[in-house]
């Protein structure tokens, strides 16, 4: 059995090729791809198969999907031209005749109103309409989202959002990624819709507390109108369309369209999740 990861030289595609490394898959068994095979040379000397795959150029996508029994699509990151990417990648692993595919989508991507969640649904939509054996992977935020910008916080004094005092269920990229190789290995998986988050749900209030318990400081939560967040965010550095975003992915926590309470991710990972106080915890240690 040989399985394809895409996306390889991003942080989720990476980590999962080194998930099924530490599964005990053979590395002659795992092929990763990269617009640039040499952003992910480090794999190549683990003895992982590297080949060019490019969501815009067919060609390449045939040619990597050689040979390729199952396949992990790792979403892409140019908003408003995902779908049309995708589905470059599902018609080739359709020719190519790759068994099952496994993809990262959104949280309650078929439900859901948020932009980044249409993408997904247009994907999900084109896999279904493929015929293609495959697994969804609804993938809630990460962590790191949060912790990431931590000390930032810390900086400016208050964490600020458009989240209200809606719930999400983070979980570390590792762990999400851990789930993928644990869907891609398993054939048990194939033909579910997993969400996937973190066993503890939080809101942006209960992150402010943490990092104040955490921090030894008083950090509060700063609520917003969503287009006043984006402009937070855009006087921050954020790009306008990435800021208008994540401006309403936090509309959508604040409407409850990422909250999950399954655990899908505990039961794939056979463990708890990361809690948020261990995260915030280890990104200010």
């Amino acid at each position: 059995m040989t399985y394809l990861v895409t996306g390889a030289s991003g942080h989720l595609g990476r980590l999962t090729v080194r998930a099924l490394l530490d599964r005990g898959t053979p590395a002659e068994r795992v092929v990763a791809t990269a617009r640039d095979t040499t952003a992910i040379a480090d794999l190549a000397d683990l003895g992982v198969t590297t080949r060019r795959a490019d969501y815009d150029d067919p060609a390449s996508l045939a040619a990597a999907v050689d040979g390729v029994d199952r396949l992990l699509l790792v979403s892409g990151n140019a908003f408003g031209e995902r779908v049309r990417q995708h589905r470059a990648v599902i018609d080739a692993a359709v020719a190519g005749g790759v068994g099952h595919l496994v993809y990262t989508s959104a949280p309650h991507a078929d439900t859901a109103s948020y932009l980044i969640a249409v993408e997904h649904r247009g994907t999900e939509e084109a896999l279904a309409a493929s015929g293609l054996s495959h697994t969804v992977l609804r993938n809630n935020w990460y962590l790191e989202n949060y912790t990431d910008n931590a000390a930032t916080a810390l900086q400016v004094g208050a964490v600020h959002g458009a989240a209200g005092t809606g719930l999400v269920n983070g979980a570390t990229r590792a762990e999400l990624a851990e789930g993928a190789a644990a869907a891609l290995l398993d054939d048990a998986h194939d033909g579910q819709v997993l969400e996937l988050g973190g066993d503890e749900a939080f809101s942006m209030g209960d992150f402010a507390a943490v990092l104040s318990e955490v921090s030894g400081r008083e950090i509060p939560y700063v609520d917003l109108p969503a287009d006043d967040y984006a402009e937070v965010l855009v006087g921050a550095g954020v790009p306008g369309d990435m800021a208008r975003a994540l401006a309403d992915s936090d509309a959508a926590i604040a409407r409850g369209e990422l909250h999950d309470d399954s655990r899908a991710l505990s039961r794939l990972l056979g463990r708890p999740t990361t809690s948020l106080a261990e995260a915030v915890r280890a990104a200010l240690a």
